[in-house]
């Protein structure tokens, strides 16, 4: 009987499985059913925008940590696919920092050329995944939400590649049910406007209190105070944004922090990162881990060592994010063909212990970049996914830090040379802080 795999999440990662898969037939290879399930009506993944938080319309949580205004932090030339490229898709170089509906449509456009779309089960939560030792397979129990029934079926292997920035970290402060303002975490943040002429107070250092903070400077908050627990972020901010140690405790509207100063605050966005979250996951499958370069247990950073069936992608912090997951789905599917052999469980753990251990010196972001450029190349080294240069991929995210160390509110204004085809990016039409429609339309609109 032909193998069977079952990948959850149709989001960049999981899409990036399916790619894998595909390009494999493509070239000839007999490779196994594959069946992907998603939660969402539709692929994407956290790329998917609703403008729904909370629940959705069946009453799951809702996945998208997105919102309005988004805009590239990193530069599109960092992510981009080595088999599918911006300029193949857009049919002309464009510029660096896309809004996230350019993206989206970018990481679209693949699958739908790659035809995969037939393979994806939309609106269907995986609710559990069991391994069965006698057959050495997985059960795998899937609902359907607009039809409303659960079936189990059997697989095997299991790709989770549901992600890891869709379920909040939400830690408590003292006084904070007496706040009279808006409370909130960053998967809830929708739309900058909210926040106009608001004092603001975000707590955190993540991509995303500089991301949202710089949303609503642009968009019009008069005040923006951002708290840091170990140490500010550093950047060049304007004359209304303050840094401020850890927020200690809450009265009514005034916000107390840990070096005895106070500040009158409208609204508080907590940017303090996600959860790891798999519920649908035994404990003897399911990773344990907070945000870092290289999770143990996780052979090649993908495979579960104690039953390398179960693999992940994309569950890294991450610089590198499209081609990474691109990387690892490659290696996956070969290790599912049976062309990479995987060593036995002993071999394994000491593998991931050199990688740690190596993860634990790293100082700083630049060390962090090469660390991660080294593992997408470790994993393409040993695949046919397209070579690329990751070095140039690593020089490039140098730039990038630097010019937002230089301004981080014009960072977005600069241009890159794509590496996947050699060509310059053109310079955005209009300066990130006057460019206040996002719309694909508008972004790659000549002038």
């Amino acid at each position: 009987m032909a193998k069977r795999v079952a990948v959850i999440g149709a989001g960049p990662s999981g899409l990036a499985q399916l790619r894998a898969f595909q390009s494999a037939a493509e070239k000839g290879a007999e490779v196994p059913e594959v069946v992907c399930f998603e939660r969402q009506a539709d692929w994407g993944g956290i790329w998917n925008y609703t403008w729904r938080t909370g629940t959705d319309e069946h009453g799951e949580p809702v996945h998208c940590s997105m919102y309005r205004y988004l805009w590239s932090n990193g530069p599109k030339e960092c992510l981009e696919f080595a088999d599918y490229t911006f300029e193949e898709h857009f049919g002309r170089p464009i510029a660096s920092y896309p809004p996230r509906a350019v993206l989206w449509d970018y990481i679209k456009g693949r699958v739908e050329k790659a035809g995969v779309r037939s393979q994806i089960r939309f609106s269907s939560p995986v609710r559990w995944v069991q391994h069965n030792e006698d057959k050495d397979n997985f059960s795998v129990t899937v609902q359907n939400l607009v039809e409303g029934h659960s079936y189990t079926e059997e697989f095997d292997y299991v790709i989770v590649a549901s992600g890891h920035f869709s379920t909040p970290n939400v830690p408590d402060f003292e006084g904070l049910a007496t706040f009279n303002g808006r409370v909130m975490h960053a998967h809830d943040f929708r739309d900058a406007l909210e926040f106009k002429d608001k004092d603001l107070l975000i707590i955190g250092t993540s991509y995303s209190a500089e991301d949202i903070g710089s949303q609503c400077y642009k968009y019009g908050a008069r005040s923006i105070t951002c708290s840091h627990r170990t140490a500010p972020m550093g950047f060049h901010w304007p004359d209304n944004w303050e840094e401020v140690p850890l927020l200690t405790r809450v009265e009514k509207n005034t916000c107390h922090f840990k070096d005895g100063s106070s500040r009158e605050i409208d609204a508080i966005i907590m940017c303090t990162g996600y959860l790891h979250h798999f519920p649908f996951l035994p404990d003897d499958l399911r990773l344990q881990t907070g945000n870092r370069l290289w999770p143990l247990d996780l052979y090649k950073g993908i495979f579960w060592e104690a039953n390398p069936k179960l693999m992940y992608l994309g569950m890294q912090d991450q610089f590198y994010t499209f081609n990474m997951f691109d990387a690892q789905a490659w290696y996956a599917r070969d290790a599912v063909l049976g062309r990479i052999n995987l060593p036995g469980l002993e071999e394994m753990a000491r593998h991931s212990q050199v990688w740690r251990a190596r993860e634990e010196k790293l100082e700083d972001d630049e060390q962090m970049i090469w660390f991660q450029g080294d593992y997408v190349q470790d994993l393409i080294n040993e695949t046919d996914y397209p070579s690329f240069d990751v070095e140039g991929v690593n020089k490039t995210f140098m730039e990038w830090e630097h010019h937002k160390h230089e301004d981080i509110m014009t960072f977005r204004n600069n241009a890159y040379r794509s590496l996947m085809t050699g060509n310059m990016q053109p310079a955005h039409h209009t300066p990130w802080l006057e460019a206040m429609d996002d719309s694909m339309e508008s972004y790659l609109a000549s002038s």
